[in-house]
């Protein structure tokens, strides 16, 4: 008995052996640089906070429609002292906001300074317009889903209660 014990034992720890030198050699042993971080190729453009820059200009042409290798939504082409700038709004405005950008519009736009690709953009974080400010991003670059101005309205409105949960009880 004992000796069927000793073999059962014997090819135990065989295979355990065998799977410790497999998973050895499956693991690299050599150290692997850091990954290079590229920014903008992320889930979206870097915005870099701490220069933060105003810019107040004319909206020139307010585009919609997207061209590969440029981030996705909606950009403004406004001229200001600098020329003509390219500033990124995303996709999350509301109507109100759409509304408010056209062609010839004066515009104050506060946001940061990217560079993509080789090309120049102003990733706004606040869009003011006619009087009405909008938040475009966080104070740490999130783009911000704007709420829209429309109500949620109830199929329910303008029933009594009994009328809602259906009749008499």
């Amino acid at each position: 008995m004992s000796r069927c014990a000793n073999a059962y034992l014997s090819r135990r720890i065989a295979g355990l052996l065998s799977g410790l030198l497999f998973a050895i050699l499956a693991i690299p042993l050599v150290a692997q640089p850091a990954t290079e971080v590229h920014p903008g190729l992320g889930i979206g453009p870097v915005y870099d906070a701490a220069h933060e820059v105003t810019l107040n200009g004319i909206i020139q042409t307010v585009v919609t429609k997207h061209t590969k290798g440029v981030p996705v939504g909606m950009h403004l082409l406004v001229s200001g002292p600098e020329g003509v700038v390219d500033a990124h709004v995303g996709p999350f405005l509301n109507k109100q906001a759409k509304e408010a950008l056209r062609e010839g519009t004066p515009i104050r736009i506060v946001g940061a300074k990217t560079s993509i690709r080789g090309k120049s953009y102003l990733l706004a974080r606040q869009l003011t317009v006619d009087g009405h400010t909008f938040t475009v991003r966080s104070r740490h670059g999130l783009l911000a889903p704007q709420p829209s101005n429309h109500r949620v309205h109830s199929t329910n409105q303008g029933k009594s209660a009994a009328e809602v949960k259906g009749g008499a009880q």
